[in-house]
């Protein structure tokens, strides 16, 4: 069986055998998935969602975010790690959000991907999870492991591995 063949029995097999996949972070805007998405570098999906309840009753807007003072937001999600890299990627990405974007989300790879500290990964999540559009895979680690334990290609050639 060719890896191409492969792969499209796996792409059959996948819904079958997980019929709820779902985005494991908790999240009811597409701002807040972005924000998420930024916390959940080098930490758990489940630490993530113990911190951002609190993080998203204090900042509603991209406005709230941009405007935060870093000292405050660092404090919030402090446990997530990387706080002081998180914390200055969430205030300019957020600001970016408010000044070209009139406070949206936006909708497109290009424009979520100019965003400061938003790469493909991220932008993938937040295009795939928030706005149903599909543009590319997010490969963590696991899914390298897995695709080369079945014979299938690196999915991070040609993308970001994380």
């Amino acid at each position: 069986m060719t890896k191409t063949e492969r792969a499209k029995k796996l792409v059959a097999a996948f819904p079958k055998v997980y019929p709820n996949a779902h985005c494991e972070l908790d999240f009811k805007t597409p701002l807040q998935l972005l924000i998420a998405t930024i916390l959940s570098a080098q930490c758990t999906d489940k630490r993530v969602n113990l911190v951002t309840p609190a993080l998203f009753a204090r900042y509603r807007t991209a406005a709230d975010y941009a405007k935060a003072p870093p000292a405050e937001l660092e404090k919030a999600i402090q446990s997530t790690g990387f706080f002081r890299a998180k914390t200055k990627s969430i205030r300019a990405a957020s600001a970016a959000i408010e000044e070209k974007h009139g406070g949206k989300v936006p909708r497109t790879m290009a424009e979520l991907n100019a965003l400061p500290g938003v790469g493909r990964k991220t932008a993938n999540v937040v295009l795939g999870n928030a706005f149903h559009v599909n543009e590319g895979i997010v490969a963590d680690t696991h899914v390298v492991r897995l695709s080369q334990r079945h014979g299938l290609p690196d999915p991070s050639v040609g993308s970001t591995r994380i």
